[in-house]
């Protein structure tokens, strides 16, 4: 029996009523949004941000918390209804003929649609692509101003624990690092959510 991941899961640190996502920033952005617990100016709600419940998936955007205006990594709590309130609004980023009839069908569904979603391999401790792949959620217009004035609960500054992870790494102490890591497990999803959003 394979002890493989599915290829398509979304894996989060979550409880019943909140889950956790990252996102990266420098300190112009992120200070302000410790703050006041959620995201104001400079954040630019005029942009599409994007969320990623994989604490490793943003150690690799990132660099750990190294790359120029993302040395701070946030962990932000969002309700999970408005994380499905997302998902139900999704569109891949990618065109699969399994779900649209055609590329123009596709197009129309990313023009209309105020969230977006991308699956990219998942990293290992050494930011080593997987097999299997994380999830990328980007809001925009409506998705935006609910995540900022709806659906975040708590604002927390984790750049700390990226550098203990990337210290332990680093020191070849997996050991150490792995036990570092967030508790992310499969995140149950209806099987509406899971048509929607492409996981197989």
């Amino acid at each position: 029996m394979s002890d493989a991941l599915p290829s398509h899961q979304i894996r989060a640190v979550f409880d019943d009523e909140v889950i956790t996502v990252y996102q990266a920033y420098g300190e112009r952005i992120a200070d302000p949004a410790l703050r006041a617990n959620t995201f104001v100016d400079p954040f630019k709600r005029t942009r599409m941000t994007w969320i990623k419940p994989s604490f490793l998936w943003m150690m690799y955007r990132s660099g750990w918390a190294a790359k120029p205006d993302q040395e701070r990594v946030l962990a932000i709590d969002i309700t999970r209804e408005g994380f499905a309130w997302a998902l139900d609004h999704a569109c891949l980023s990618h065109f699969d003929r399994t779900r649209f009839a055609d590329e123009a069908a596709w197009r129309e569904a990313v023009r209309s649609s105020p969230v977006r979603v991308q699956w990219d391999p998942e990293r290992d401790l050494g930011l080593n692509p997987l097999p299997h792949r994380a999830i990328q959620i980007g809001l925009s217009g409506e998705a935006v101003d609910r995540y900022v004035d709806e659906w975040i609960t708590s604002i927390r500054d984790v750049t700390p624990l990226a550098h203990q992870v990337h210290a332990a790494v680093a020191a070849h102490d997996t050991d150490t690092a792995r036990a570092l890591l967030p508790a992310e497990q499969a995140y149950p999803l209806p099987d509406r959510l899971i048509d929607r959003v492409g996981r197989r």
